[in-house]
């Protein structure tokens, strides 16, 4: 997959939940499911740069698991998989 995310972007993968269900038990088609809020990181940038010249470490990895806000990110298409490129600080947390 060539692409290295620049400054403190991330790309990430969403993690799809399995079938989703009502309480009653219906299968909720495609069209009405709610975008996965979690996702695996690919790829994470060199990190951001402060205003004297230093860059500031990424906190998050390649291959952890993290939480991401409903609306974060850009949608992208890489090699027919659907990604996510955000911000480090859109990142909620890490799933350990």
């Amino acid at each position: 997959m060539g692409v290295k995310p620049l400054a403190d972007r991330v790309l990430v993968e969403r993690i799809e939940d399995e079938e989703q269900k009502s309480v009653g038990g219906i299968i909720i088609p495609d069209t009405a499911k709610e975008k996965p809020q979690q996702g695996k990181v690919i790829a994470v940038g060199p990190g951001k740069m402060t205003d004297d010249g230093k860059r500031i470490a990424m906190e998050v990895k390649p291959g952890q698991k993290v939480l991401f806000g409903k609306y974060s990110g850009s949608d992208i298409k890489i090699d027919g998989k659907e990604m996510l490129i955000m911000r480090e600080d859109d990142i909620l947390g890490i799933i350990d």
